[in-house]
């Protein structure tokens, strides 16, 4: 057998061996958690209340500006901010995110137990702000098993309204207009566009064609899957265009993937590191 020939044939062996994947990324809310804990639920409700209280929005159309504005716009905050309002981000957060029941979170031992038993590098992809984040983990006792978090301020370093420049609010009612062509753009970076997924690789050093993305979202996992991720939706078994596997719980993790825990390299998993800065998890937050 000539040399050539044999180069090629180690080189294709040595590819086959590498794992398919180096890189777990979750979501977190209704992803790490079900959506039965109430925080979602509650986390509509603290939006809408600021929407009314800090906004002087009409409270008969609160729910129904909400709503539109989320699914144009990924989160009710990047729409808020599109249509005009200039609020402080901390501000907005501490009101919707503050008064959560995190006190109906309970130590997840089992996921504990599953996640630390992956050997590849695991990552939290959230649109939440980093008190929240780091608050759910904290009472999942999920803290230490994740190598970062990427956020709201990862992806949204200032606190200022740079981006929203605009002294007027846009016209409400146009954002229930048909005709209407264009919507104003969001000065947020957030899940599903692009530019979040595209930054979340650059600040994190991910290789989207070797990372599985965790996320309860239809529309965030079929973003993912456009820009190269492999993907796994929660909270329900239903696959569906752009998911590559459909999971009812984040405990069903080993039934529905089991070659995740069939290569053992901790080495090649953790090959990559950080170019841009992630926020370490913090274990002192409390409730």
């Amino acid at each position: 057998m000539d040399v050539a020939k044999m180069e090629f044939q180690n080189q294709y062996q040595q590819a086959d061996q590498m794992p398919e994947y180096e890189c777990l990324l979750f979501d977190l809310d209704d992803t790490l958690y079900p959506l039965s804990s109430g925080l979602s639920k509650q986390c509509t409700k603290n939006i809408e209340e600021f929407m009314v209280k800090k906004l002087g929005i009409e409270e008969k159309r609160v729910t129904e500006v909400n709503q539109v504005l989320y699914k144009n716009y990924g989160t009710s905050m990047a729409g808020l901010k599109a249509i005009g309002y200039n609020f402080d981000n901390d501000d907005y957060h501490s009101f919707v995110h503050g008064r959560l029941p995190y006190e109906n979170l309970r130590p997840d031992h089992v996921l504990r137990t599953l996640l630390l038993s992956l050997p590849y590098r695991k990552l939290i992809f959230s649109n939440g702000d980093k008190v929240h984040v780091a608050k759910t983990l904290s009472k999942l006792g999920l803290n230490d098993c994740f190598e970062g978090v990427i956020c709201f301020e990862t992806l949204n370093p200032t606190n200022d309204d740079e981006g929203c420049s605009s002294t007027s609010i846009f016209d409400h009612s146009c954002l229930f207009d048909a005709e209407i062509s264009e919507l104003p753009v969001t000065p947020i970076v957030c899940k599903p566009f692009a530019n979040a997924y595209e930054q979340a690789f650059e600040k994190a050093n991910i290789n989207p064609q070797r990372t599985l993305f965790f996320d309860d979202s239809i529309r965030n996992i079929q973003a993912g899957k456009n820009i190269g991720l492999h993907t796994v939706l929660v909270g329900t078994s239903n696959r569906t265009k752009g998911v590559d596997y459909a999971i009812e719980s984040i405990h069903n993790i080993r039934e529905a993937l089991p070659e995740l825990w069939e290569i053992n390299n901790k080495d090649t998993a953790m090959g990559r590191t950080f170019s841009g800065k992630l926020l370490a998890i913090k274990t002192s937050v409390t409730a």
